[in-house]
């Protein structure tokens, strides 16, 4: 038979994993991305790779790899941050290095201009970050469902359907994450001892 204590806990771990769920999701989409995610044949396009901190200590070096068919022309600078530009033996640009210091919870972005192929394609964007103590994160898996997932760039003539959110939908969201950190403060809210009445 479950006791009222056990019923409780039971509850509070429900709750504890509804509110993770609506929180995990949002903090899953930190990675190193390049923007735009769409862009036009041909297209002189500025890009731009946003890389955050997800670790305790300092990103000290970020490295990115150029999709084939990619004419890199320029480069932004960045405040504190070295710029390695890596050629082939043509001197055609196959990559950058950038190296510096960027803090936990806190991002950087690295622009760059470049010509789009002329066909439509898939641009890989393929990332190394490495952090002060050795660690080094490989941003170039193609399944988009990993930890570590490459970003990419769609060039098409064809425009992508945006992706729509009503508002009815991002109200009903917000308003199932407040009620469920309010419940989730309810149920873990010390409760005073209860007095078992006489009979």
């Amino acid at each position: 038979m479950t006791t009222p204590s056990q019923s409780a806990s039971r509850r509070r771990a429900r709750l504890i994993l509804a509110v993770v769920a609506l929180v995990v999701p949002s903090a899953a989409l930190a990675h190193a991305v390049v923007f735009p995610k769409t862009s036009s044949p041909g297209a002189y396009e500025k890009y731009v790779l946003r890389v955050p901190n997800e670790r305790d200590v300092p990103t000290i070096r970020v490295e990115i790899r150029f999709p084939a068919g990619l004419r890199v022309v320029s480069f932004g600078d960045v405040a504190d941050w070295k710029l390695q530009v890596l050629t082939d033996s043509a001197e055609r640009i196959t990559g950058a290095v950038w190296t510096g210091s960027l803090a936990r919870e806190r991002f950087i972005e690295f622009p760059f201009v470049a010509v789009n192929p002329k066909d439509s394609t898939r641009l890989t964007w393929p990332t190394i970050q490495t952090y002060s103590n050795g660690e080094v994160v490989e941003w170039a898996n193609t399944d988009s469902t990993a930890k570590t997932p490459v970003s990419s760039t769609i060039v098409s003539d064809t425009p992508s359907t945006p992706v729509k959110v009503s508002h009815t939908s991002l109200y009903i969201s917000l308003l199932a994450l407040l009620l469920a950190l309010t419940a989730l403060g309810v149920a873990l809210r010390p409760r005073g001892l209860e007095v078992e009445s006489p009979r």
